[in-house]
């Protein structure tokens, strides 16, 4: 029996345990590599082997008859050749329509038939790695499950595997493939004149990325995506250290001692995050409009939003501080319950050792709040550098300016990367390619910051220091 277990090694990998069933499994193991669920069959897994049969059949005429040749354009070098229109047809001496390609349809089937192929393979693992793991057993001597067995584990011992099929199945629709589309867009010379299905799109390499990013060629692309960035950068920089420090104070004002009807203070700013975001937002626009009320009570036609003067500076510290009025709240409750969990012996220790005030709050109060809330940081400046709602509903983006947004780009002096790529999609002579484009470069920063900027937070490293 020793002999016969070494005969069957274990491998640390997939790549591995697929190399060792070539290698030292048996004859039905390696006909299951062509033939899949061959192995369960032969050793009376009925159920499961001809599962694993019908799934290589259904993959199989789906690839022959319908996913194969949408994979075939996307590695061909076109995504369509014929267009769709009218021909004459002598014979009936009338018009005939031609369907012609889509695209579109063509690179979202082809990149949905890519997914499904790598679930086959990944399902086609699955079934290799099964029948290795029969003649394992058999050679120690043990009985091979049946198929009731193993509907009972995966039903109980293993019922995190089908709770969690539908939501892995929801992510692989819903944000792989999209994401995965997106990607290949920013690839293609998807615009306004090449819209299916009355004309095509196809492959143009790096194309979009030297438009956007090149100095040489008098390109004004780059230079308005440059603006955009440093003012995208500026905004989320603000916008989430004025609202976490300020909403610190405010906490810190509330828990101070001495200071009376805590729960109503705490109760009004609440009252606050119960009206939506998008009416505080719409009624600001209003208030601030040019002919809004804040300009009727001072008696001015100050442009609060429209203002171009120094890079349009008025609007966006309007925005900035609007921004406050609708952030702060939610940042006063989360400091508000960390406060109240920080260690009294701490505050203790520190006044019978003579600190002040200052001193308290800068070694104690603090490292304890950064130290607890450093996710919570990262994810609200990633999350303020996609904040399209206070940019789009306070300003639309504007005001415009070609002056320094010109030259067909579409930005405006207040957009974020992100309300640009919008009106990218958007405007009457869409560039979903350039889009495409800036969504690639928003999901970089956002992906690289979140995974630096937490690996070297103390909340990271040093996970255990105040518990």
């Amino acid at each position: 029996m020793e002999n016969d277990t070494r005969k069957y090694p274990k491998g640390r990998n997939v790549i591995q345990q697929l190399y060792y069933a070539l290698r030292y499994g048996s004859y039905k193991t390696r006909i299951s590599f062509f033939v899949m669920g061959f192995g369960q069959i032969a050793e009376g897994q009925l159920g499961k082997g001809l599962l694993y049969l019908f799934a290589q059949l259904a993959a199989t005429l789906f690839t022959v008859f319908l996913g194969g040749k949408y994979i075939a354009h996307l590695f061909s070098g076109d995504l369509g050749t014929q267009l769709a229109g009218e021909r004459w047809n002598e014979e009936l001496q009338m018009f005939e329509k031609i369907k012609g390609d889509n695209s579109f349809l063509i690179l979202l089937y082809g990149v949905a038939s890519i997914l499904l192929v790598l679930l086959f393979v990944l399902l086609w693992a699955m079934n290799v790695k099964g029948n290795y793991a029969n003649d394992c057993r058999l050679a120690e001597g043990h009985r091979l499950s049946t198929f009731r067995e193993d509907a009972h584990s995966l039903l109980n011992e293993r019922f995190y595997v089908p709770l969690l099929s539908l939501p892995f199945v929801g992510l692989l629709i819903f944000t792989v493939m999209p994401l995965v589309f997106m990607v290949l867009i920013a690839f293609t010379n998807y615009d306004y004149a090449h819209t299916p299905p009355g004309k095509l799109f196809d492959w143009v390499g790096l194309k979009n990325f030297t438009a956007m990013f090149s100095l040489s060629g008098g390109s004004s692309f780059v230079w308005v995506f440059l603006r955009v960035l440093l003012w995208t950068f500026i905004w989320a920089f603000f916008a989430t250290f004025t609202n976490y420090f300020l909403g610190l104070i405010v906490a810190l004002l509330i828990h101070k001692k001495g200071i009376r009807f805590k729960a109503l203070w705490r109760t009004l700013f609440v009252l606050a995050i119960a009206v939506p975001q998008f009416v505080t937002l719409l009624l600001m626009q209003k208030i601030l409009d040019t002919d809004g009320i804040l300009n009727a009570i001072l008696g001015t036609r100050i442009l609060w939003l429209t203002d171009q003067r120094y890079f349009s500076l008025l609007p966006r510290v309007m925005i900035i501080l609007v921004n406050i009025w609708i952030g702060v709240p939610y940042t006063l409750l989360m400091c508000s319950g960390i406060l109240m969990n920080i260690p009294a012996d701490y505050y203790e220790a520190a006044k019978i050792d003579g600190a002040g005030a200052s001193r308290i709050f800068f070694d104690i109060t603090l490292p304890y709040m950064m130290h607890i809330t450093a996710p919570y940081l990262i994810t609200q400046f990633v999350g303020n550098i996609n904040n399209f709602n206070v940019i789009w509903l306070l300003t639309g983006g504007g005001p415009v300016n070609n002056v320094h947004y010109g030259g067909g780009t579409q930005a405006q002096s207040t957009d974020l990367l992100v309300t640009w790529l919008y009106r990218l999609t958007t405007d009457q002579n869409p560039k979903y390619n350039v889009a495409s484009v800036i969504g690639i470069v928003i999901f970089v920063i956002s992906a690289v910051l979140s995974l630096v900027t937490y690996n070297r937070t103390a909340a990271a490293k040093n996970e255990g220091e105040f518990q």
